[in-house]
C-alpha cells in the first residue's frame, strides 16, 4: 500500500462529497450487517469524534455536535445513520498498512548512514523531478542540508517511503516522528509485482517481509529492484503529535489502530463510519472510520486497515489481502438521497 499521497488529501477531508461516480448504491438494515451487535460501538464513536469536528457539511456538523454527549455508540449510529452498500457488484479487497518504526540518529555515524530527506526547495508541488535511480546514483540530495535523520537500513527507508510516515527511535530512547513531505512526481511501481513478473515468486507468496528479505539477500540486484520504482518520497518532521498517539492521516489528525480505514474518497466520504466485513485467515467485523486515503486505494469496495506502529503491526498488515464487504454509514437524508429506492 502506498502511503505517499496521504497528506496531500488533507483538504479533501473538509469536503465530503456524495457523488459516487459509476457505482450502485443500496440501503441496508443494521440487521444485515454480519456481527454488528457484537462490536464495540463506543470505541468507534471515540474515533469518529476525533475527526468529525473538521467536517464542514451541515448534516455532518450537526451529527458531530450530537455525538459529543452520546452515552451509547450503538444507539447513536443506529438512530442517525443508515448503512449504504456502494459498488456492491464489485469484488472487495482489503489490505493493511502500519506506521514503521526505524532505528536512527540525528547525526550520521558508521551505523546510521542512510538519510531521510526533506523536499528540496526547487521541487514544486506536482512537478515531475528526477527518478529514484537518478537521485540515488547521482547523489542529487547529498550534502545539501536536507537530512532530517539517519537510519541503519536502506531497505527500511524504501518501505518508509511507501508507508509515507513513521517513527525513528533515537539512541537516547526518544523518538522522532516523520510524515509525508512531498514526492518527485513519478508514478509508483510495485516491486512485489516486478518479482512476480520475473518469476521469483508467485503472487500469493509476496509480502513486505518477503520482499525485504530478498533485497537484503541480494544487495546488488536488490538495489536495482528498489530503483524499479521511480517514485521517491520526501519527509517532514511532525512535532505536534505525541508519541503515544497514532500518525497523522489524510484528515491531519491522529489515526487509530484497528479503527481507522483508508478509502477512496471519490466513493466513501472522509470522516464517515464504515462497516468492515473482512474474510480471510483473520476475519474482521468492525465499525471503523474513514480517516485516510492512499494512491493505491481506488474503488468503492477497496479499503486499507491501519494496524498500528512497529514491526508486529507491520507483520500483521503485510498478511492482509482479503475479500469481503464494506458498507458506509451515511446520515439518513443523505443515504436516501443517494439510494432512494433502498
Amino acid at each position: 500500500m502506498i502511503r505517499a499521497a496521504r497528506a496531500i488529501a488533507a483538504a479533501a477531508a473538509l469536503v465530503v462529497s456524495s457523488a459516487m461516480p459509476g457505482a450502485s448504491s443500496q440501503i441496508l438494515s443494521f440487521d444485515e450487517l454480519d456481527g454488528w451487535a457484537d462490536d464495540d460501538h463506543n470505541a468507534a464513536l471515540t474515533t469518529f469524534l476525533n475527526t468529525c469536528t473538521d467536517l464542514k457539511d451541515p448534516d455532518w456538523r450537526s451529527l458531530c455536535a450530537v455525538a459529543q454527549n452520546q452515552p451509547s455508540g450503538r444507539a447513536f449510529f443506529e438512530l442517525f445513520f443508515r448503512p449504504v452498500l456502494i459498488g456492491g457488484e464489485d469484488p472487495a479487497l482489503f489490505t493493511g498498512y502500519f506506521e514503521p518504526e526505524l532505528d536512527g540518529a540525528l547525526r550520521p555515524d558508521t551505523r546510521y548512514r542512510y538519510p531521510l530527506y526533506r523536499k528540496p526547495p526547487e521541487l514544486r508541488s506536482g512537478q515531475k523531478w528526477f527518478s529514484r535511480a537518478e537521485i540515488e546514483d547521482q547523489g542529487l540530495l547529498r550534502g545539501r542540508g536536507l537530512e532530517i535523520a539517519w537510519v541503519d537500513d536502506p531497505v527500511e527507508v524504501f518501505f518508509l517511503q511507501i508507508q509515507g510516515s513513521g517513527r525513528v527511535k533515537l539512541p537516547d530512547g526518544s523518538a522522532l516522528r516523520v510524515g509525508y513531505g512531498g514526492a518527485n512526481g513519478h508514478q509508483y511501481r510495485s516491486i512485489g509485482a516486478e518479482l512476480v513478473r520475473r518469476g521469483v515468486y508467485q503472487p500469493h507468496q509476496v509480502s513486505a517481509q518477503v520482499i525485504q528479505n530478498w533485497v537484503r539477500r541480494n544487495p546488488v540486484d536488490g538495489r536495482a529492484l528498489l530503483q524499479h520504482n521511480p517514485s521517491f518520497v520526501f519527509f517532514r518532521e511532525v512535532g505536534k503529535v505525541p508519541s503515544h498517539m497514532g500518525p497523522l492521516g489524510a484528515m491531519n489528525r491522529s489515526i487509530t489502530t484497528m479503527r481507522t480505514v483508508a478509502v477512496d474518497p471519490a466513493f466513501t466520504p472522509l470522516g464517515a463510519p464504515v462497516w468492515i466485513e473482512k474474510a480471510g485467515q483473520d476475519p474482521l467485523k468492525r465499525l471503523m472510520i474513514a480517516q485516510d486515503t492512499g494512491s493505491a486505494i481506488k474503488g468503492a469496495q477497496r479499503a486499507d486497515i491501519f494496524y498500528g506502529t512497529g514491526d508486529s503491526a507491520g507483520r500483521a498488515a503485510g498478511r492482509v489481502r482479503d475479500p469481503g464487504r464494506m458498507v458506509v454509514l451515511l446520515p439518513i437524508e443523505r443515504a436516501f438521497a443517494l439510494a432512494p429506492g433502498g
